[in-house]
């Protein structure tokens, strides 16, 4: 009986000798949560930090496996504009490529290094949603950038034009949704941007046309946070229309954007003129080296009118092309 005392009184006091020990070696409950929230805050903080330092701007162009020649001609024109705090990405799709196509592109990634591969995503028209949506969610885990620029291949940007408004701008305070905002287009029910599934209204929401737009990184990081619940519609821009809708942001209208559906023409204003082949994209790029003007020794042309977007009038009255004096 002794011996039992003995030994459970052993026990005992080896045991608070412990609870002694854990006390200093352990935070209290508010030290506890408050290094979970830091610890949190810093995991959050790393999904925008990259290997490759912080970047500016990101230009974004979702771009197909066999559209060699139209990046190449991309490569070869404004690419070069790219200020040193900017990178550059063609995002493609590889979900179901043919073998030929991944030993193009195999090659095409030993020459360059702005292929964006898209693994879970399958390069076609129905997927553009889908493949901007991963694409944004690459950026956020993998570069450390305050602006990106979405392009199409057919677009001719003055990168470097956009880069310095962004610097200078870069204090405001809300978040930047900048390019040609439209409000007043009509849902489309058939051709390959049909729109089955719109139920919001009877007009798209107001969105900037998709041939080239600008988004702060907070929009960009609320896509990609909330991707899993974001309902896609079959045009990519009117989809970040809905998407930002209810969002506190700067919606910039800027007619130095060409980026309808067709060209206005051209004007040595535009930042971003849309609808240009790669032969086009050569002589823009030509006419700025040799004139320091877009448009050249040919001059400016108009073929269509333009419109300053008004925010105090319903959308569906907010775009009315009567002034020729706006490029």
């Amino acid at each position: 009986m002794r011996i039992w005392k003995k030994t459970t009184l052993s026990v005992c006091a080896a045991f608070f000798t412990v609870l002694a020990l854990l006390s200093f070696l352990v935070p209290d409950g508010d030290e506890l949560n408050e290094e979970t929230a830091e610890d949190c805050c810093r995991r959050r903080r790393s999904r925008h930090q990259s290997p490759l330092g912080p970047t500016f701007l990101v230009t974004l162009i979702l771009s197909a496996p066999e559209d060699r020649d139209g990046r190449d001609a991309v490569r070869q024109t404004w690419f070069r504009f790219l200020p040193s705090d900017c990178q550059a990405y063609f995002a493609i799709g590889t979900r179901g490529m043919s073998q030929s196509n991944f030993d193009a592109l195999d090659s095409e990634m030993t020459d360059y290094h702005d292929i964006l591969t898209l693994p879970d995503i399958a390069d076609t028209y129905n997927s553009l949603t889908d493949k901007l949506v991963a694409a944004f969610t690459w950026l956020i885990d993998n570069v450390e950038f305050s602006y990106v620029f979405k392009a199409d291949l057919d677009t001719f940007a003055r990168i470097h034009v956009l880069a310095d408004e962004l610097h200078r701008s870069e204090s405001e305070a809300l978040p930047l949704y900048w390019g040609f905002f439209d409000g007043r287009a009509r849902v489309k029910n058939k051709g390959r941007w049909a729109e089955s599934s719109w139920i919001l209204c009877d007009r798209y929401l107001p969105h900037a046309r998709g041939g080239g737009y600008v988004l702060s990184v907070n929009i960009v990081d609320f896509v990609a946070n909330n991707a899993a619940i974001l309902r896609r519609f079959s045009s990519e821009d009117v989809s970040v229309g809905v998407w930002t809708a209810a969002l506190d942001v700067e919606r910039r209208h800027d007619p130095r954007f060409d980026t309808e559906h067709v060209s206005r023409g051209c004007h040595n204003s535009y930042i971003v003129t849309h609808k240009q082949d790669p032969t086009a994209l050569r002589t823009l790029y030509n006419n700025l080296l040799e004139t320091g003007r877009l448009c050249g020794t040919y001059g400016e042309y108009r073929q269509r009118l333009s419109y300053i977007y008004d925010w105090s009038v319903p959308p569906s009255l907010c775009c009315i092309r009567n002034d020729t004096s706006i490029p």
